[in-house]
């Protein structure tokens, strides 16, 4: 289960990367965000609470 999560937020990621022509007015707040759960999740994962 934390595995998939971990996929998710991670193609997550990518696609609110303001390289892309969608999300380049975005600025790169949804990558902050995004990132910050990635790093949230990993920290769950590695400590035994998912």
């Amino acid at each position: 289960m934390g595995a998939l999560l971990l996929v998710i937020l991670l193609v997550a990621l990518v696609g609110v990367l303001p390289t892309w022509s969608h999300s380049r007015s975005w600025g790169y707040g949804p990558v902050g965000v995004t990132g910050a759960l990635v790093i949230l999740l990993v920290v769950l994962l590695l400590t035994g609470w998912l």
